[in-house]
């Protein structure tokens, strides 16, 4: 499916799309009158994707990307601004809002299959969340990142989590502190996106890159995605009492035997995903 300008969009169609390529799912932010902002709408319509993603067995890679010029703006202020009229001044739905999102993003973290981001422009505050969020990201020479949430007197404290798990605490606090847009290879300099690629590619490079993924073994894929993000927040010692565990358990399953056997016998292995 081709990238859509605002004009070419309903503003009734879904807010989310979900295709299928082969073993892919492919989830698109449809939002581009509004830059792909998170509205609550789209914030459940995503977790519901993770959700029902994460029971397929028969997805094994996810590419997120985004119509329109934007790949994603961040909360919908608009609709946040709106509760100040609320008898709490929006506190309660300022407080479900960001815990809805919160969890939506641990889904990615969590989801037992790899999700790659590809972005074709701007991905501020929740939006550069969105993006630290998923395993890998390609992203569009055009794209470009920020946290400017302090610009706007709202510091970007729950993208902060993301990002600065997957850049350095310097340069997320550069970010943070400026609000200044990064350009696509300096994100790829710091490390938050994994490919900067001609505008109008990240999307074939995206699924191209998933389907390679996908064609390992989903059960090998799982065991190691859960490990790489527990491990992160370990000691050094306890990484690796428990990369030692997770490898001795991997090696009992019966695609790590598969593969070895494959491998010493010069031929390609048959995954069963066990």
């Amino acid at each position: 499916m081709n990238v859509q300008t605002a004009r070419d969009i309903d503003k009734t169609a879904p807010v989310l799309l979900v295709e299928r390529d082969g073993p892919l799912a492919i989830l698109t932010l449809n939002r581009p009158q509004a830059r792909n902002s998170l509205s609550e709408a789209l914030l459940v319509a995503l977790s519901e994707a993770w959700t029902a993603i994460a029971a397929d067995a028969s997805i094994r890679a996810v590419v997120l990307a985004a119509n329109g010029p934007g790949f994603c703006a961040g909360h919908d202020l608009k609709e946040l601004t709106a509760r100040r009229a609320d008898a709490d001044g929006g506190r309660a739905y300022f407080r479900q809002i960001m815990t809805i999102c919160s969890a939506m993003m641990q889904q990615i973290v969590s989801l037992p299959k790899p999700v790659i981001a590809a972005v074709q422009g701007v991905a501020t505050a929740a939006g550069c969340q969105l993006v630290a969020s998923c395993d890998l990201a390609i992203a569009s020479d055009a794209a470009k990142f920020a946290t400017p949430g302090v610009d706007i007197g709202l510091f970007c404290s729950t993208p902060m989590v993301a990002l600065s798990r997957n850049v350095s605490r310097k340069h997320a606090m550069e970010m943070l502190l400026t609000g200044e847009l990064v350009p696509a290879q300096r994100a790829y300099e710091m490390g938050l996106v994994n490919r900067v690629v001609p505008a109008g590619s990240e999307r074939t490079e995206a699924v191209e890159l998933a389907k390679r993924i996908a064609a390992k073994s989903s059960y090998t894929l799982k065991v190691g995605k859960e490990a790489f993000y527990r491990q992160a927040e370990m000691s050094l010692s306890a990484a690796y009492a428990y990369a030692s565990e997770v490898m001795t358990e991997n090696m009992m399953a019966r695609d790590a035997e598969e593969g070895i056997c494959a491998f010493i016998d010069k031929r390609k292995p048959t995954w069963e995903d066990r």
